[in-house]
């Protein structure tokens, strides 16, 4: 673009200067088309400024930064990033890449899908390393808690031996779930029952699943130690009815009505983890009190204690309608015995084992605290029934006792165990209240 920066002087209007005295601008009108149609563009300050400072003082390209004028991007090679540069073109330091964030995150997702799915985990891992016997278990599927009452029986499952090693082997409660907690209504479907709102029914059977746990499924307990924690959740008279069976057992006053023992010369338990599967409900009671019913069936996997071969040879009692209240001899639960305090170690490997089942359908109440004098926290039992599989009759000592296929032969049927034979495992029908001594199917 031509700058004009002297332009020439005006005429002076002089004849010998051709223009005959006349001024040449005289006629000239400044309209758009006049301007629009100049060749010569009077620049702005600021670029006169610039232009007579960078004669002198040529500008530096800062770096970072593109015109119109610099031409088209250049392609950067694998989708990789330009190195970044600072506001004067300096090269930015590259922070080194963090891994350890997200190796946490993962390890802390696969942690809460372990925990949130124990017997997943467990037989993924037989699937894939074997069950320590030298051949590979198959996959467990686990078993969801009862909704209600079952209409058929478990189905048959391939007889296999139990050992220490694979103490499920053969039963159909391998995939039961392992704790109370599981089970119940859902807190979402409770309601106000009586004078107690839908929070109090919730706690109530909170309550009641504690006690299970407690008297059921403790390992100290099942080993044969004193359930202090469930002894703790009981109104003042069960409390006594039960501290009173476990000090003199008989058949009137059996502390296994109340609790889940086993004598550690006679059996073991294995593994401290045991099977459960049943249901919770819950209704008023007619005075304006509730009602939690429970049923429960509980899978006890053993091993032979140190005495169990001589238990199994000696003779067996004769079973009379009704035994004597007097305790059986040796049944005193002040002689502790061997374990009761610790519970014994497992021992791996390939000893065979057994499992008892015990079913327990018990009724808890609450009472209308205006109306009946009870103490806060605290469970009443309105009724509570008990039958066992695998468990010796006519024995009144404080403790179940299995039978071991390993020692069956060294002693003698019991004549008198004349009832029906049973599977343990159907939940079908209601418990039993004949007293009969029967055979069950299978353990």
């Amino acid at each position: 673009m031509p700058i004009a920066e002297d332009p020439e002087p005006r005429p002076s209007g002089h004849p010998k200067d051709g223009t005959d005295g006349k001024d040449p601008f005289a006629d000239l009108v400044l309209d758009e088309e006049f301007v629009r149609g100049a060749t010569v563009k009077e620049q702005a300050g600021r670029t006169r400024m610039l232009a007579a400072r960078w004669q002198h003082t040529p500008p530096v390209d800062p770096g970072g930064r593109r015109s119109v004028n610099d031409g088209p991007r250049p392609k950067r090679r694998f989708a990789r990033r330009p190195r970044p540069v600072d506001p004067w073109g300096n090269p930015r330091p590259r922070r080194a890449r963090e891994w350890r964030t997200p190796l946490f995150v993962v390890l802390t997702v696969a942690l809460v899908l372990a925990a949130l799915n124990v017997d997943g985990l467990r037989s993924w891992y037989s699937t894939r390393f074997g069950d320590g016997s030298g051949s590979a278990a198959a996959p467990v599927r686990s078993v969801a808690p009862e909704s209600g009452r079952p209409t058929t029986a478990p189905p048959p499952v391939d007889p296999a031996q139990p050992t220490v090693d694979r103490p499920w082997a053969g039963s159909p409660a391998e995939n039961w779930p392992t704790g109370i907690e599981v089970f119940g209504p859902d807190p979402s479907t409770v309601t106000r029952i009586g004078v107690f709102g839908a929070d109090q029914v919730a706690a109530q059977v909170e309550l009641v699943k504690r006690y299970l746990a407690a008297a059921n499924l403790d390992p100290r307990t099942v080993a044969g130690g004193r359930p202090e924690a469930a002894l703790a959740l009981l109104g003042p008279e069960d409390r006594a009815e039960a501290e009173k069976a476990l000090a003199t057992p008989s058949y009137d006053d059996d502390p296994l009505t109340w609790f889940s023992r086993f004598d550690a010369r006679d059996a073991i338990p294995v593994g401290g983890v045991y099977r459960v599967q049943g249901s919770i409900s819950v209704e008023g009671d007619g005075k304006r009190g509730v009602l939690v019913h429970t049923d429960f069936t509980y899978v006890y996997p053993l091993r032979p204690g140190p005495d169990a071969a001589g238990r199994a040879a000696a003779p067996k009692p004769s079973l009379s309608p009704r035994p004597p209240r007097d305790p059986a001899p040796g049944g005193n639960a002040t002689a502790k015995p061997v374990g009761l305090v610790t519970p014994v170690a497992d021992v791996p490997g390939d000893t065979w084992t057994t499992r008892t089942v015990v079913r327990r359908a018990d009724t808890f109440r609450f009472y209308d605290p205006a109306k009946f004098s009870v103490e806060r926290d605290r469970l009443y039992f309105q009724r509570h029934l008990s039958e066992s599989g695998n468990s010796e009759c006519g024995v009144y000592d404080g403790w179940y006792h299995p039978q071991f296929d390993q020692f069956a032969a060294a002693g003698a049927p019991n004549p008198d165990q004349s009832g029906p034979t049973s599977d343990p495992y159907d939940r079908r029908g209601e418990l039993s209240t004949d007293g009969l001594c029967g055979t069950v199917s299978r353990s």
